[in-house]
């Protein structure tokens, strides 16, 4: 008889209760699910379930999570970008609706494939998340269009991505009405339209200054980029670590770092079972879609990490939650400049930018 060791039993029960719960949100969707019943599928105590997931949502965005995942590891990789912004989002806009459910679906199983999160979160925290997530899915969509033009495209993004989402809510909720087709060429006509996007956040002028320093640090040994899937390179540009409520402050450090520096986002969370596991379920998403449509070339100055505390640790943040924002100047490993606070990416940015 074989006998597992604890860690090989965590896992098999972890497994089982996640193949349990799958069954029951696509069978009843996730307001009428019952963790009792995933209980009793998974052949498992309530406190099973409970010592792998502290409630209900947690496990349904574990679900979502190991959905994503798994489908992201079949999914190719663009080699070559699309041509024109035109192109681009059409091809974008039909690679994202892929996940609609078909007409034939069941209510709660096309939710579950659209990775509805209608109804899962109902407090303030969850929708203020939700908008910061938005305005990062947004820049790196925008990041792919722009290519290094001038020319900001973030409103053309937020545009195509609430149209697309919008497709989404009707099809989980309405299945059969609309046409993909459709949706998918108002999204490429959005390129067309003159949305006289302008860079000028009122804040900036009034960022405080960061301070110079000459700090050594020791950054984690396995940085992975969400994007690329490759180790991070952190010997040298700007990092900013960002609370989960914090991420649209992003694209202060992306507008302001000098050409060719690498820019790299560490995001954090104080609740990483709930707040982590939704961070992770959407940039993950995210960048699964935008990576079956440019090449990785298209960030080549752009990183992302979900960061489980250690990195942060490693410039000097021992407490980050929702709120946190700072960041770090790095040159040749060594830290040169840092600031704290709201624009603290931007601070430290405009410091590096002004040093030759």
């Amino acid at each position: 008889m074989v006998r597992l060791t604890r860690v090989q039993q965590q896992a098999r029960t972890r497994a089982a209760v996640l193949a349990a719960a799958r069954e029951e949100f696509a069978e009843h969707g996730f307001g009428p699910a019952k963790v009792d019943r995933i209980a009793e599928r998974a052949e498992l105590t309530r406190g099973a379930v409970y010592s792998n997931f502290p409630g209900k949502r947690a496990l349904y965005l574990a679900v979502l999570i190991e959905q994503v995942e798994r489908s992201a590891e079949d999914e190719p990789r663009a080699t070559v970008s699309p041509i024109s912004r035109v192109d681009a989002l059409g091809v974008f806009a039909r690679t994202w609706l892929e996940r609609l459910p078909l007409v034939g679906d069941p209510a709660a199983g096309g939710r579950l494939r659209a990775r509805s999160l209608d109804g899962v979160f109902e407090d303030d925290r969850g929708p203020a998340t939700l908008a910061q997530l938005a305005r990062l899915e947004a820049l790196l969509l925008a990041v792919a269009l722009e290519r290094g033009a001038p020319i900001r495209q973030v409103r053309l993004a937020e545009l195509v991505l609430t149209t697309l989402a919008g497709a989404g809510h009707l099809a989980a909720t309405s299945p059969g009405f609309g046409d993909p087709f459709d949706v998918a060429h108002a999204c490429r006509h959005l390129a067309t339209i003159d949305l006289d996007d302008t860079w000028a956040p009122p804040h900036l002028p009034y960022v405080t200054p960061a301070h110079t320093c000459r700090d050594s640090w020791a950054p984690p040994a396995e940085v992975v980029d969400l994007i690329s899937g490759e180790p991070v390179d952190l010997g040298n540009g700007l990092l900013v670590v960002l609370g989960a409520n914090r991420l649209g402050a992003a694209e202060e450090a992306v507008r302001v770092a000098r050409s060719g520096e690498q820019v790299t986002l560490a995001v954090v969370t104080g609740d990483p079972e709930e707040t982590g596991r939704l961070v992770r379920l959407r940039l993950t998403d995210a960048v699964g879609c935008l990576r079956r449509v440019f090449a990785a070339e298209t960030w080549r100055h752009l990183r992302l990490v979900l960061d489980d505390g250690a990195l942060a640790a490693s410039i000097g943040l021992q407490d980050v939650g929702d709120e946190t924002e700072s960041a770090v100047g790095v040159r040749d490993g060594v830290i040169v400049a840092r600031a704290h606070g709201r624009g603290a990416g931007h601070a430290v940015g405009a410091r590096k930018a002004a040093t030759p």
